[in-house]
């Protein structure tokens, strides 16, 4: 059923509410350039777990573990879970390693144009923005879906209203306001997900007979040996591993941290609590099936409520959409738009704190129209997600193994990069997910070396950077003359972007 004009009212006094808080709470305090792209040492341990949960809790948990269970079953959702905490877990190395290697530093793409040179920058700058830029969009469209299909108000309205919202205070406050208005959808969104899941699950009969509907229906959903669960559950623990070490959002959110320990602290509740909530989202998805409501599994979440559960609760999850979507809106927002303006300074050096912050401002603001316009014409991403997943995976071990070692320069960290992409690509599926090639002598070997499996496809990236790398460094080794980068040149030549 459809709410009509007082749900969409509802959804627009939250949209208002938010971008409220965020203004008010910047206006109170003076916007500087670097308090609005680093936010730098002002978060606790408390507030950095919320503002990372926040940030990557987008719409996408109502949509996309859902649609996974109804085919890939609960062992895809085991590895959906594990898959997003473990780049967050990951960052409590990655981040205070970062800190001390650049103390007043801002971004990744920073660290690897000291590091690696304008080859390998320009490689990861173009990864970085296509990732975050699909997320943004594929926010955008999922959440005009979910509110279309409660309210029935057009899409492009919707676009343009949570565009506004979110620029208004983002634009105005930056990663400050970001952060603090994080906190507040941080409190909202277990309680709204906990109480949506508990209400469903009442309305089906309770935890037992829930499951025994998915049982009857298509019992091998349930299983953990399930091998189409279990092989989509290693792809995704691949890919969004890979993906997410290339978040602006992150490397914004480890120097927005106090100390160390904070940073630690934080990365690591947010890791526990992600790895839950994605399953209960999950979930949604095997009640779906069970229930008769999944014929159209990307929104099989929404189908489920729509028809099991009263008025009030259908418009608790449109409130949970909306701070969902919101609170990873902002964050890539801001984190696209501080990746181009920590490049400003080198461009036009001329350029004071307070054209840069201006820069930065108009960047932002410039982000929302085409990310909405992606998101109007395209009912799915996905084909743009597994590809921003691809390249990342075959990028993610070289890039980072320059946080560490010395005798590893730019030339073998693109080299192993793109000899891992290509070597992925070669089984990565067609846009309709189908094979374009067939040698049965390769899936005799392993069934999963197929053209058109993603899991081969990210395997063989990960393995085939790995090991190229790993020639470069016993070639390396074999040359103890040879001098490797010194990284005490990158506190030296770092510096904050107002000095």
């Amino acid at each position: 059923m459809q709410l009509g004009i007082p749900a969409f009212g509802l959804a627009v006094a939250a949209m208002a509410a938010f971008a409220a808080a965020g203004i008010l709470y910047s206006r109170s305090r003076r916007v500087s350039l670097e308090g609005f792209i680093s936010a730098r040492h002002t978060v606790g341990g408390a507030t950095a777990t919320a503002t990372v949960v926040a940030s990557i809790l987008g719409a996408w948990i109502l949509f996309s573990p859902a649609e996974a269970a109804t085919w890939a079953g609960l062992a895809a959702l085991i590895g959906y879970g594990v898959g997003q905490a473990l780049p967050i877990l990951a960052f409590i190395v990655l981040g205070p390693r970062m800190r001390r290697l650049m103390p007043e530093g801002h971004s990744l793409t920073e660290f690897v144009r000291h590091r690696f040179g304008p080859a390998v920058y320009a490689f990861v700058l173009l990864i970085m923005v296509l990732y975050m830029f699909t997320f943004l969009a594929a926010e955008m469209g999922a959440i005009a879906r979910a509110i279309e299909l409660i309210t029935g108000a057009p899409l492009l309205l919707t676009l343009v209203l949570v565009g506004a919202a979110t620029l208004l205070y983002t634009t105005y406050g930056g990663l400050r306001a970001a952060i603090f208005t994080d906190t507040l959808q941080f409190a909202l969104i277990i309680p709204l997900l906990l109480v949506v899941f508990i209400a469903v699950m009442s309305q089906l009969g309770g935890w037992t007979a829930s499951f025994d509907a998915v049982r009857e229906v298509n019992p091998d959903l349930l299983s953990m040996s399930h091998r189409p669960g279990v092989e989509f559950g290693f792809t995704l623990v691949i890919a969004v591993l890979a993906a997410n070490l290339f978040h602006q959002g992150f490397w914004q959110r480890v120097y927005a941290a106090k100390t160390e320990r904070d940073l630690r602290r934080g990365f690591l509740a947010a890791g526990v609590i992600v790895t839950p909530m994605i399953i209960i989202g999950g979930v949604f998805g095997l009640w779906a099936v069970g229930a008769g409501a999944a014929e159209t599994p990307a929104v099989s979440l929404f189908s489920l409520v729509l028809d099991t559960l009263p008025a009030w609760a259908i418009l608790t999850v449109m409130v949970l959409a909306l701070v969902l979507v919101m609170s990873s809106m902002d964050t890539l927002l801001n984190g696209i738009a501080s990746i181009f303006t920590t490049d400003l300074p080198r461009v036009a050096p001329a350029f004071s704190g307070a054209q840069l912050l201006a820069w930065s401002r108009g960047i932002t603001a410039a982000l929302i129209v085409p990310a909405l316009i992606v998101g109007l014409l395209f009912d799915s991403v996905l084909y743009l997600f597994l590809i921003a997943d691809l390249v990342c995976a075959g990028a993610m071990v070289p890039i980072f193994l320059g946080l560490f070692v010395r005798r590893f320069g730019g030339g073998a960290a693109l080299t192993s990069a793109l000899c891992g992409i290509a070597a992925g690509a070669l089984f990565f599926p067609t846009k309709s997910l189908s094979g374009w090639w067939t040698w049965d002598g390769l899936t005799g070997v392993w069934h999963v070396l197929a053209s058109g499996s993603t899991l081969a496809s990210f395997l063989i990236a990960v393995a085939v950077s790995m090991a190229v790398a790993g020639v470069f460094l016993a070639l390396g080794a074999r040359r103890p003359e040879a001098e490797g980068y010194d990284f005490g040149e990158l506190a030296a030549r770092v510096k904050l972007m107002e000095d």
